[in-house]
């Protein structure tokens, strides 16, 4: 089945206590490249996350996106420094001694004393979290692929059309080919005999020069190379493997068989075939650049 290269696909996991969204962007590129966003905490998972895209898809620029959940509003949650609240409570016992005053320390007390409890970023579970971001990742990935499909197949439609009309084409230049020198000799008979004024033509050598102009336009092996390459695509748009990349190697096949065609031709209908060859050719390049 052909696949797009653009698409968009998110999803959710929770592994534990980390729980993170990942969203998936993709366009056209002509290898697959991957740039991945994480929360600075969570930056030893990046390799990881590339590779599982990598495996997945063959062509495209994917940026993914990776959030994680915040337990708070806020995104931060306070952190008891314990060594520091004891040396608060060692230092006012010592000092409640000294004075031959009661003890009489709260919990309150040392709590609200600076840095005993400050708002930090949470401590990051990072086997959970690569957890998360892997089913994550896998949910985004497919919702992506359905994305590419459904966009294939519209893309899938639009370069059957366009093959078919290139199709029709082909074999009118084909049929075309060998009237082109009927309509030569033709002239030639004339030109000479308007120029002789009524002298006898040599057959010989009429047949000569004839024979020279034919081998001069010549294009049988061009449509059967071109006809060849056709089919080639045409086994491509059924193919469910990625096929973006031999079907632009081929597009490029028959822009050159039809410019040599063109070079070829002294026929008005065939250059004008070789024109609109041209330009159909041009509009299915640009769509072989949205494929997989």
């Amino acid at each position: 089945m052909l696949r797009s290269m653009t698409g968009f696909g998110t999803g959710t996991a929770t592994a534990g206590n980390e729980s993170l969204t990942v969203e998936l962007k993709s366009v056209n590129h002509k290898f697959c490249e991957v740039k991945v966003r994480l929360p600075r905490e969570l930056a030893a998972l990046e390799g990881a996350l590339q590779k599982l895209v990598k495996d997945k898809l063959a062509r495209g620029a994917v940026d993914v996106s990776v959030r994680r959940a915040s337990r708070t509003a806020l995104g931060v949650v306070p952190q008891v420094d314990l060594a520091l609240a004891r040396e608060y409570r060692r230092a006012w016992g010592e000092l409640a001694k000294a004075l031959e005053l009661p003890d009489t320390v709260t919990v309150k007390d040392i709590a609200t004393q600076l840095n005993v409890i400050r708002l930090e970023e949470p401590q990051v579970g990072l086997e959970d979290a690569g957890k998360a971001a892997e089913s994550a990742l896998a949910l985004a990935l497919e919702a992506l692929q359905k994305m590419r499909e459904k966009e294939g197949v519209a893309l899938a439609a639009d370069l059957s059309s366009r093959l078919g009309l290139v199709t029709q084409w082909v074999e009118e230049v084909r049929v075309l080919a060998p009237k082109a020198i009927d309509l030569y000799r033709t002239r030639l008979s004339e030109r000479i005999a308007e120029l002789s004024k009524g002298l006898a033509v040599e057959p010989q050598r009429l047949a000569q020069e004839v024979a020279f102009f034919a081998e001069r336009t010549d294009v049988a092996e061009e449509m059967t190379r071109l006809a060849s390459h056709l089919e080639q695509f045409n086994e491509l748009l059924r193919s469910a493997e990625p096929s973006g990349r031999k079907m632009d190697f081929l597009v490029q096949e028959m822009h050159r068989e039809v410019n040599t065609t063109g070079s070829k031709s002294q026929h008005a209908d065939i250059s004008s075939r070789i024109m609109q060859l041209k330009a159909e050719l041009e509009r299915i390049r640009e769509q072989v650049q949205n494929v997989e």
